[in-house]
């Protein structure tokens, strides 16, 4: 059976450059890069504060939704930065909705 895509990619207009860091560093000590994504996304600017298990404030700054599953290779989105609208935005998480199925129906990805 064929689930519909929730986000659809006519929808799909705003210009990103993410870069997905995997768990690790290297020789260097920086933070291994483990995807590069430029493409289309549907992105939203938004403004709220939520209190974490540490409680710690975040101000999540804008939520990104892509279409499909971006970074197939990665079971997880921990972390990275990203280039929106001429602006650098941390990767606050990450989420792979799945369909009934098991196959990641679209990605969203929550900046601070």
């Amino acid at each position: 059976m064929k689930y519909p895509c929730l986000v659809l990619p006519v929808y799909c207009q705003t210009d990103i450059e993410i870069v997905m860091e995997q768990e690790g560093v290297n020789v260097y000590g920086e933070p291994l890069e483990a995807f590069r994504y430029t493409g289309k996304c549907n992105f939203q600017d938004e403004g709220k504060t939520v209190l974490t298990a540490e409680k710690k404030l975040i101000n999540i700054s804008g939520t990104a939704l892509f279409c499909g599953d971006i970074c197939p290779d990665m079971p997880n989105i921990t972390g990275g930065e990203a280039v929106i609208n001429g602006m650098t935005r941390t990767i606050y998480k990450g989420k792979k909705h799945r369909n009934p199925d098991g196959t990641v129906n679209y990605t969203e990805v929550m900046f601070i």
